[in-house]
């Protein structure tokens, strides 16, 4: 079971980190704690598997890659772990995940990819398809982004601040 300190610096590190030279110490001042104490539960909850990873998400448009594709990938199941090895490797792929396939939808690895254009994202899926020697693939480009967000675990709340429950 978690405790409310806990809870509250998950849930601090729900929302985008500070871009300073102490990101943590401005997030323990918005919850009134002092950073080591922050920090010292924060390693605590890494260590013992509470917390197994956490990272920043890039907007990728806003950097420039403004086409990006999932590439879905027919692998030989006794293979599926080997390719994905070689593709994960790749630094334009994000994401590199296994799925089940299913009987209309034989693809079972799926990769993310990134590029300035589309005819980038096709030259990458060409460069994956000869490292993994995978060739039964299918480009499904991104088009419009409905929705991107983070898990939210624990609403965020600060000092002074109190939830809205529809329930009181």
């Amino acid at each position: 079971m978690l405790t409310e300190l806990e809870k509250k610096i998950i849930a601090s590190l729900q929302e985008d980190t500070p871009v300073t030279s102490r990101p943590y110490k401005e997030l323990a001042d918005r919850l009134g704690i002092d950073e080591s104490v922050y920090l010292d539960q924060l390693k605590r909850m890494c260590d013992s598997g509470i917390i197994r990873r956490f990272g920043a998400t890039l907007r990728h448009q806003k950097s420039g890659f403004s086409s990006n594709a999932m590439v879905a990938w027919q692998v030989d199941e006794e293979k599926v772990n080997e390719a994905g090895e070689k593709m994960a490797a790749f630094i334009e792929v994000s994401h590199c995940y296994r799925r089940d396939p299913a009987p209309e939808w034989p693809y079972n690895l799926y990769t993310m990819v990134h590029s300035t254009h589309e005819g980038g994202c096709r030259d990458i899926a060409k460069r994956l398809s000869e490292a993994a020697s995978v060739d039964r693939y299918k480009i499904l480009f991104s088009r419009k982004e409905l929705k991107k967000i983070s898990m939210i675990y624990f609403p965020q709340t600060r000092p002074g601040e109190e939830k809205n429950d529809a329930s009181s």
